[in-house]
């Protein structure tokens, strides 16, 4: 192989053999990026979907007013844009590299006959967006109706639960991840993440840094997220 080395959680081709692997992991192309580097800008056209090998990717939408949204962030084996090559709205955010980072790339005229050969993957696409879909809801939700201390830390859990190691302080989000980014995330300002942060960083809930994050107490900010008692 030369680096076209699907990853076996890749859930767009779950249930495939090792023949069908071959044939689609032969029908992409290897890409690198760098930290800052942007995979897809939002609203070109869409020409082709991703896999995420290694490195991590911030998903962001710029509303009509010139706000920056977070929708999510994607780490390995997740896929990034397979709806998006088959609308002709163009791709809905920017997908940017928080660590150097390396991706299978599939063009939309290789990906519909591989669709049309492996129905498993037309399936599993569906299946895929239909849980961020799921999620999206969930969000749009939060920002309705939770407070914003509820929603910051339900924020910084999903961080952990996508890329938290364990290390001897606690959990760590094992990326770059900014206050800013946690406003864009949450509907929140600036001010009020910091004021929330520092905060937590005081009660000992977590340890903050530069673009880092440790949670030294994950049970009491799921006691803030869940609004529980003791």
């Amino acid at each position: 192989m030369d680096g076209r080395q699907i990853p076996p959680t890749a859930q767009l081709f779950l249930g495939l053999d090792a023949v069908a692997m071959d044939v689609v992991a032969q029908s992409a192309s290897l890409r690198r990026l760098t930290r800052g580097e942007e995979l897809i800008d939002q609203g070109e056209e869409a020409r082709a979907c991703f896999i995420v090998l290694e490195g991590r990717f911030k998903v962001a939408q710029l509303t009509p007013e010139g706000h920056q949204v977070v929708l999510h962030y994607v780490g390995p084996g997740e896929m990034l844009a397979v709806a998006a090559i088959f609308s002709k709205t163009g791709y809905p955010g920017t997908a940017t590299a928080v660590q150097d980072s390396a991706v299978l790339e599939w063009d939309r005229k290789v990906m519909t006959p591989l669709m049309e050969r492996f129905p498993r993957i037309a399936l599993n696409a569906l299946e895929t967006i239909g849980s961020r879909f799921q999620a999206l809801q969930a969000r749009y939700r939060e920002l309705a109706t939770e407070r914003v201390e509820r929603r910051i830390a339900r924020a910084v859990l999903r961080l952990a639960r996508q890329a938290g190691k364990r290390v001897k302080e606690g959990v760590l989000i094992d990326f770059p991840v900014s206050r800013q980014d946690i406003a864009e995330m949450t509907g929140a300002t600036l001010h009020t993440v910091s004021r929330t942060l520092s905060a937590w960083e005081s009660e000992g809930l977590i340890e903050g840094g530069r673009q880092r994050i440790i949670i030294r107490n994950p049970h009491g900010l799921v006691q803030i997220a869940e609004e529980l008692h003791d």
